[in-house]
């Protein structure tokens, strides 16, 4: 999490706690909302490469030095933005006995928000996220689901809203690589399976891989959606598992 020092000289003020500054009357008004929004869209079409001052000022049609009014680095930038992102998501709803409906909505909410912004799949796997916006989002996810039966244990909130988070963002940046890779090389999935195929098949007759053999020819190969589903049930029958012993 990026700081400046504050006024005085003394403790770092995170970006959350320094008032923006006021308005100037000029050609290219800008406030933080603007230059995150302008940040956040070169990030979709492009990723977070693609991201810096200079291309954001250029953006807003305003000098570079004009954004340093408003933050003091890219970092706290990037922080911004990944806040914007979380009040994209809902807030769960309050589980009233039903903790897997609530894990679910919260984790499909969640996918759906990374998918609009691929590159906020490395910030959910980082550091906690402090401003407003994440802070909002964890605690409406605290309150759904403590004190549903088996949760009355802040403890074990905590370890199922983790354990849901890890297979999230492993999940999502699975599927995330597969659609980098496709615009890469410019080959869907079906392109690159008949691309590999002839190889894929000659490693096959040899002998060597019954059980790949065997997935390559009867598995079913569900779409991301249906896999992303079937993983997140396995995981809540578990953690329902757990919570019953």
């Amino acid at each position: 999490m990026a700081a400046q020092r504050g006024a005085d000289g003394g403790e770092p003020g995170l970006i959350w706690e320094r008032p923006e500054p006021p308005s100037r009357p000029t050609p290219s008004p800008l406030s933080r909302d603007r230059i995150v929004a302008a940040a956040i869209e070169l990030a979709d079409a492009d990723g977070l490469e693609a991201v810096s001052l200079r291309k954001v000022a250029a953006a807003l049609d305003a000098g570079p030095m004009r954004l340093y009014r408003y933050l003091s680095t890219k970092e706290e930038l990037l922080d911004l933005m990944g806040d914007a992102v979380y009040g994209e998501i809902p807030a769960p709803e309050p589980a009233d006995g039903d903790w897997r409906g609530t894990l679910r909505s919260l984790a499909h909410d969640t996918r759906q928000a990374v998918l609009r912004h691929k590159w906020f799949a490395d910030q959910l796997a980082g550091r906690p996220h402090l401003g407003p916006n994440a802070l909002a989002h964890l605690e409406a996810s605290l309150t759904a689901l403590y004190g549903a039966p088996g949760l009355d244990d802040i403890d074990t909130v905590m370890l199922v809203i983790d354990a849901v988070n890890a297979y999230l963002v492993g999940a999502i940046r699975k599927e995330i690589s597969v659609l980098h890779a496709e615009r890469v090389t410019g080959m869907d999935e079906e392109q690159w399976q008949r691309a590999t195929g002839p190889y894929i098949s000659r490693k096959l007759a040899t002998g060597r891989y019954p059980t790949l053999s065997k997935v390559v020819q009867d598995a079913t190969h569900p779409n991301a959606d249906t896999t992303f589903d079937t993983g997140l049930d396995y995981l809540l029958d578990g953690i329902a598992a757990r919570i019953a012993r």
